[in-house]
């Protein structure tokens, strides 16, 4: 006899009131993902060392054409709330404070991974494909390059193209930035 179980999923309000009421503490690192809460690996030194480069790197070349969020959520639905490693923004006035960014706010979406690496292009890259993200970028610390993922579908990405540390990287929305795999892998 099989017993079917029943998951209650989580919507994105319901998983703001667990963190405002304490039920999630501040230095819980999990997201929410197709209404479940999902505890996030944890982060080493080198993929700090890429975040930070990245951050200082984007901050410096982006300016004020887009704002640079890092290691926050942007809500992908009603039941989906990821928290990407690096996310660019299109600029509003109020940096975002009335309320989390969806993906019409996302010029760009960097994930950085290592051990999470095989999670992040099944899962993460899906749900970002099915929230409409048109461009992902997705730094393999295991082989040292830069997935670049474009024109998203229901299922994926229609294009990948790897990029290495001889190579540019230039978002869609931002021709002007150009950034080097190597001075980000570094």
């Amino acid at each position: 006899m099989s017993i079917q179980l029943i998951r209650h999923r989580f919507t994105a309000d319901e998983y703001h009131q667990m963190a405002e009421t304490g039920v999630l503490r501040d230095d819980d690192r999990v997201e929410l993902i197709e209404g479940e809460i999902v505890d996030m690996t944890p982060i080493g030194p080198r993929h700090i060392a890429v975040v930070n480069r990245l951050t200082q790197a984007l901050v410096r070349a982006c300016g004020d054409r887009a704002i640079v969020q890092i290691q926050a959520s942007i809500r992908l639905g009603p039941h989906s709330e990821p928290q990407p490693d690096v996310v660019l923004l299109r600029p509003r006035p109020d940096f975002y404070e009335t309320a989390v960014p969806g993906p019409e706010s996302v010029l760009l979406l960097i994930e950085v991974a290592d051990t999470s690496l095989p999670y992040d292009r099944t899962v993460k890259l899906q749900l970002y494909a099915r929230a409409g993200i048109r461009e992902v970028w997705l730094v393999d610390l295991v082989r040292n390059h830069v997935e670049v993922h474009l024109e998203p579908v229901q299922d994926g990405y229609q294009r990948s193209e790897t990029r290495g540390p001889g190579d540019r990287l230039v978002p869609m929305a931002l021709p002007e930035v150009s950034l080097s795999p190597a001075e980000l892998l570094g």
